[in-house]
């Protein structure tokens, strides 16, 4: 048999909390040998980015890890959790590389993105000065980075959720390294580009013989990408199988019950007589990229005059590609960045209302952040960020009735309330998803602008969210603007759907009407991209 490039036996991680010890793996065993992908799934909380840590020795301070993680590399087999830390940081990025699962926590928000990659070019390689640079640039061109000669200057926050993933990746694959982690890696991308970074990864993977740990929820992906599948569920691999058996026959009814889950149902349709409660119209965002003194200057038109009509209890989609100007849309419709074009709320004209003015109507208009993570304070506990909002809208309640709205909320999207005194790092992706909404729905607004709020969820748990948001809006009235990449979900939770491309509408319709029989070759090539198989 050929010699597995990592082992691992008998895992545990243990975390000693101040509550209690809480043991997040409690038994892993798996292998990965050279050139394969292992896909590693599970539910969010499951174990799975932890047990990815521990082999990584990225574990925080307060997790005590246990059993045998043995390294086959460039100098022989290794005991990772025994090597010294000099000697581990050689193998980071080097030997072993890893994609995170939220790019915007993980990147430098203080320093170019070609100069982060040149940072693990510069650890690692001889590479330097101009060949540095075009090593970059190559890297960029490669996970599809738009304009990489100009991006290159570029920070992390003047790129889309998608983007910043892909220079996760390219920093990743940098050193060619013989195994891969790869956490959660197309969660901020859309279908077409998920389909281009899982055929780069398999094209990589061929050309240097690396391995894959692929940790996702996503089973589609699972399907076509990996060679065996490990199901993991409460920190155990319950089911070891390789991929075709695994779908052919699943064993354990986990798997099954994954398997099995897909965003379903369609959202009861909207009276048309129902009064707008949002519109917009030549709605245009634009950035300034470079201010010259003699020269004009170079600006991005991100939204490209946009005009649109939500109706009270309705849900619209919007569905494109990463840096098609969704988010950049959604966020000029809440007055949260700089816009021309008018925008009136409930008969209340927005355009020109200053931050003072605005801000007793930010109770009434709640948005739901792509990245959770980034989007949580780190220095509150969760029951601090959710009654956060109460009590600067709602100042007049009691400490005990903003408690009791905070342990209602957390009920209603499936989170326990005793876990409220905890911080965001102690939850998993999808949990801090969770509580991002949680955050938002306390306030019972009359409009919600959901930003990807479902992208870090595994499917089991979508199901429940949109559900969830069924519900709610269905309770109170709710509109929703729905921003995502998901077309089974969006499919699932909207009335009506807008297709953008760089920064336009391309078509726009009732979601059945444009899911059956879409007329423009770009949603078309989106319809494929997700119903049809990932990768060739």
């Amino acid at each position: 048999m050929t010699t597995p490039l990592l082992e691992i036996d008998r895992l545990r991680v243990d975390f000693h909390l101040p509550q209690g010890t809480v043991s997040a793996v409690k038994s892993l065993d798996l292998h990965i040998a050279p050139g394969e992908t292992l896909a590693l799934v599970g539910e969010s909380g499951s174990g799975k980015s932890i047990s990815s840590l521990a082999i990584m020795r990225l574990l925080p301070d307060l997790a005590e890890p246990s059993g045998s993680i043995r390294w086959h590399g460039k100098r022989g087999e290794e005991a990772l959790l025994d090597t010294p830390l000099r000697r581990m940081r050689q193998i980071r990025g080097n030997e072993i590389s890893m994609i995170f699962q939220e790019p915007m926590t993980s990147l430098n928000p203080l320093m170019r993105i070609g100069d982060q990659v040149r940072e693990v070019l510069k650890k690692h390689t001889s590479l330097r000065g101009k060949t540095a640079d075009e090593r970059v640039i190559e890297l960029f061109e490669q996970v599809g980075i738009p304009e990489p000669r100009r991006r290159i200057a570029s920070y992390p926050y003047e790129l889309s959720g998608g983007q910043r993933q892909r220079v996760m990746i390219a920093m990743a694959l940098a050193c060619e390294p013989k195994l891969l982690i790869a956490d959660e890696p197309t969660t901020a991308l859309d279908v077409t580009v998920q389909a281009q970074i899982l055929r780069l990864l398999k094209d990589l993977q061929q050309r240097y013989g690396m391995a894959i740990l692929f940790i996702t929820h996503d089973l589609g992906v699972v399907r076509h990408f990996a060679d065996r599948v490990c199901v993991m569920r409460h920190g155990e691999i319950v089911e070891t199988a390789s991929t075709q058996a695994l779908f052919s026959a699943p064993q354990h009814p986990y798997t099954r019950m994954l398997i099995e889950a897909e965003p379903s149902g369609r959202k009861a349709p909207v009276d048309p007589s129902l009064p707008v409660l949002l519109e917009a119209r030549d709605i245009k965002v634009r950035f300034a990229l470079k201010k010259r003194l003699f020269r004009p200057s170079e600006y991005f038109d991100a939204v490209r005059g946009i005009d649109l009509d939500i109706r009270r209890g309705q849900t619209l989609g919007i569905v494109g590609e990463s840096g098609s100007g969704k988010s950049t849309l959604g966020r000029a419709l809440l007055r949260l960045l700089e816009s021309s074009g008018d925008v009136r709320f409930d008969e209340t004209d927005l355009t020109h209302l200053d931050g003072s003015a605005m801000r007793p109507i930010r109770s009434r208009m709640q948005v739901v952040f792509q990245d959770p993570f980034g989007s949580l304070s780190p220095r509150l506990t969760v029951g601090e960020i959710v009654s956060e909002g109460l009590r600067v809208h709602y100042p007049l309640l009691t400490r005990r009735e903003r408690e009791a709205r905070v342990i209602e909320t957390l009920e209603e999207v499936a989170l326990d309330p005793a876990m409220r005194k905890r911080y965001p790092h102690e939850f998993s992706g999808g949990q801090r998803q969770r509580i991002a909404i949680a955050r938002a729905l306390v306030l019972k607004p009359e409009f919600l602008l959901l930003d990807e709020p479902t992208s870090a969820l595994d499917r089991s748990v979508q199901a429940t969210v949109i559900e969830l948001l069924r519900t709610l809006q269905a309770k109170h009235d709710l509109t929703y603007l729905f921003i995502s990449h998901d077309l089974a979900v969006v499919r699932a939770l909207a009335d009506s759907v807008i297709v953008m491309r760089q920064g336009e509408v391309v078509e726009q319709g009732e979601t059945e009407a444009l899911f059956r029989s879409p007329r423009d070759a770009y949603t078309r090539e989106l319809m494929r991209a997700a119903f049809l198989d990932a990768v060739s």
